[in-house]
């Protein structure tokens, strides 16, 4: 925080600096002083501002040169590959997203406090259980990724539908009808797809699709959909 608060300042003085002008108009004060100083500083530390925005207001304009600085500096001292994987994975464009949306239970978006916690452990490397010995046989350390490849782990199933549940919404709410996990489709095996488009998607061919959730480790977890013409 202490990083945010010198842009914080600069971004509150300059977006006010007309109203303080109007204000002390008819007083001794002539110039912010402080606002000089601290300018001077920001400027030592990260050059100086552009000049077709001489001034800027918007807070993210002053805080971008720091959050660079930061993440070079964090960057370059990483050794460890998963540590290098989870910071490139959190520093992604929108990996955040789901940090921003609203809490809203009746569309599926509110979550536990245990799912929280869980998901920032996760992004930030913390422990998220203490190590044992899964009832597949394997050594499970602190942060608990092997949950995320075990085939007995009772959350498989669980997380497997809720991806699906997911996209099977989205393309109901595009007005196409669907069916889940359709029966006789492959006749080499048993298996089949989690979801059916009911009318034609290319050359008179429905579109079917399969959900997978696959850990690369070091890499996070990362759902996967594999979209096919059947």
């Amino acid at each position: 925080m202490r990083s945010l608060a010198l842009p914080a300042f600069l971004a509150s003085a300059a977006s006010t600096s007309d109203l303080q002008s109007q204000i002390l108009l008819a007083s001794a004060c002539t110039a912010d002083t402080h606002f000089d100083m601290y300018l001077a500083d920001w400027q030592a530390a990260h050059g100086p501002l552009s000049p077709s925005d001489p001034l800027p207001v918007k807070q993210s304009v002053w805080d971008k040169p720091g959050i660079l600085t930061s993440h070079t500096t964090v960057e370059s001292a990483i050794s460890d590959s998963c540590q290098k994987a989870r910071f490139l994975a959190a520093a992604a464009s929108h990996s955040g997203d789901w940090l921003l949306a609203l809490p809203v239970t009746s569309c599926g978006l509110r979550l536990t406090h245990e799912a929280v916690r869980v998901a920032v452990a996760l992004r930030l490397g913390c422990s998220v259980c203490v190590a044992h010995t899964c009832r597949c046989g394997a050594i499970v350390d602190a942060q608990g990724i092997h949950g995320s490849v075990c085939k007995q782990a009772v959350s498989k199933i669980a997380r497997h539908q809720a991806i699906n549940d997911v996209i099977a919404r989205a393309i109901t709410a595009a007005g196409v009808p669907i069916t889940k996990e359709p029966v006789s489709l492959v006749r080499i095996d048993v298996k089949w797809p989690d979801g059916l488009r009911l009318i034609p998607w290319q050359g008179g061919k429905p579109l079917t699709w399969d959900v997978m959730v696959v850990t690369c480790i070091p890499c996070p977890t990362l759902p996967a959909v594999l979209l096919k013409v059947a």
